[in-house]
């Protein structure tokens, strides 16, 4: 059976360690900007770049790293996945 050998580092080195995470997280929970209803992926990019949390992000690094924490069990259910309480029989 032919296998590939394991490498030691990532190709690329990952943008968002634990500590610039949270801070996305953060601010993506927080306050949308005024006149706006809530983040998009494009605002928290050019919001993450503009507060130096990272040097650079696309919008599809900012949703991976979101969608990540938000299908973690312990963030709870979200979306229509969410069970819905049932009456008592």
């Amino acid at each position: 059976m032919l296998s590939r050998k394991q490498r030691a580092l990532p190709a690329v080195p990952p943008i968002f360690d634990g500590e610039k995470e949270a801070k996305l997280i953060a601010l993506a929970c927080s306050k949308p900007p005024k006149g706006r209803a809530r983040w998009s992926l494009r605002l928290l990019e050019s919001k993450v770049v503009e507060l130096n949390i990272v040097d650079r992000a696309s919008d599809s690094t900012i949703g991976r790293v979101l969608k990540k924490t938000l299908s973690s069990p312990i963030a709870g259910s979200s979306g229509s996945s969410r069970r819905r309480p049932t009456a008592p029989s």
